[in-house]
């Protein structure tokens, strides 16, 4: 079961205890025959009711799977949620079926989007694949939909003048140009309309306001609208105050975990199998790592806070890394599959840009996990924002 500390039992079908030893709980497991046979491996909600229905004795002419007369060990890892029993189905699958497991497992591979720094003239476009964990390009996710990573991208490009067209690019001043070109939305290098040191800044640019989320640029028109104020410029400081405005508006498109690959760090808190404590799953660079027990009621021993001792639990991870870029798509999708759902169970906590943990929001998520509660709604985000006013709009037409 890949690096699962696995429970295995025997299985014999004149074995009439068999049944009793199996827990009715969430599991990923993997049913076994002789050496050298293909392993069955899945995830269920209820383990006993799965294995009755594939070992025990089954109805003559039946269609439906039986694997009784073939089955020989059962190996079995209880799991506290659906996030776990994916993530533990995915490694299990990747061990067993290194060449088949994409096919068995049906993984959608979340878009991105790429800021191509190998190319001379670079571009940003939304992609669903990194094609190489080398290489200066850089990207940015994972966001719900393609759509969403095309208008966020779009949007947040017509504040600079980077090139949009995916042709390679050798300067001509006979080119005709494009649309873009014409509208003064672009520094135009196909046809040598700006000096390379010239699109180098502007690539500079548009890398600093994807890696702030727009606050570079925010900060860069402050600035520009202080110095017109100051000179009684207040036509332009007004106009650029529309444009720090819609900045801020265009910001609000990028969900808060749509960030730059290599710095997706955080903490995913979810139910645990073991009975008084959550599961604590750590994020580096758009990976997961093996889940760490945190027992929150603490019992004997030195009395301190929950911060202090989930500190410690942290400090006991070891950051995981991908080894390809087809692992970290497939982590990336196993994790844009859970957050990105309207109801889901366990939160997640990323890093700040000094690279912490916002540790008083773990404690508090922690608990809120523990006991089953709802996770806090972030009003920063449009879908949130939405939601509840929505919600409002709903109870007022209920009033009579």
């Amino acid at each position: 079961m890949g690096r699962m500390p696995a429970v295995a039992l025997t299985f014999r079908p004149d074995d009439a205890e068999f049944f009793a030893q199996v827990p009715a709980r969430a599991a990923v497991f993997a049913i076994r025959g002789e050496q050298g046979t293909e392993p069955y491996v899945s995830k269920t909600s209820n383990l006993k009711r799965r294995l009755l229905r594939l070992l025990a004795p089954g109805e003559e002419r039946s269609r439906l799977l039986n694997l009784r007369t073939v089955a020989r060990t059962v190996e079995f890892m209880l799991t506290g949620s659906d996030f776990e029993s994916q993530l533990r189905l995915y490694r299990a699958l990747r061990e067993a079926f290194p060449k088949t497991y994409g096919e068995r497992l049906r993984l959608r591979f979340p878009p991105l989007i790429k800021y191509n720094l190998d190319n001379p003239y670079p571009r940003a476009y939304v992609t669903h694949r990194v094609s190489s964990l080398k290489g200066k390009s850089v990207y940015f996710g994972p966001f719900a939909t393609r759509a969403a990573a095309e208008k966020y991208l779009n949007d947040s490009l017509d504040f600079f003048k980077l090139r949009r067209c995916d042709f390679e690019i050798h300067p001509d001043p006979a080119y005709p140009g494009c649309v873009y070109s014409e509208m003064k939305m672009c520094l135009a290098p196909c046809f040598a309309g700006c000096t390379d040191d010239e699109y180098r800044r502007e690539t500079e640019r548009v890398a600093a306001y994807l890696e702030s989320a727009g606050r570079s640029l925010e900060r860069e028109l402050a600035d520009e609208r202080e110095k017109a104020s100051a000179e009684l410029a207040f036509e332009t400081a007004a106009a650029v105050h529309a444009r720090v405005e819609k900045i801020a508006e265009v910001g609000r498109e990028r969900p808060e975990i749509a960030r730059r690959l290599d710095q997706l760090n955080g903490l995913v808190v979810q139910p645990a199998a073991e009975a008084g404590a959550v599961a604590l799953f750590p994020l580096a660079h758009g990976m997961m790592g093996e889940p760490l027990m945190f027992h929150v009621e603490q019992s004997g021993g030195k009395m301190q806070s929950m911060e202090s001792r989930i500190q410690e639990v942290l400090a006991q991870i070891e950051p995981p890394r991908a080894h390809s870029a087809l692992e970290l798509m497939e982590n990336l999708a196993i994790l844009k599959r859970w957050h990105f759902r309207s109801m889901k169970l366990g939160e997640l906590f990323l890093t700040d840009e000094k690279g912490e943990l916002p540790l008083r929001r773990v404690v508090r998520g922690v608990s809120r996990v523990f006991k089953g509660e709802k996770a806090e709604v972030d009003l920063s985000t449009t879908a949130a924002r939405e939601y509840w006013l929505a919600r409002a709009r709903a109870q007022q037409e209920e009033k009579p």
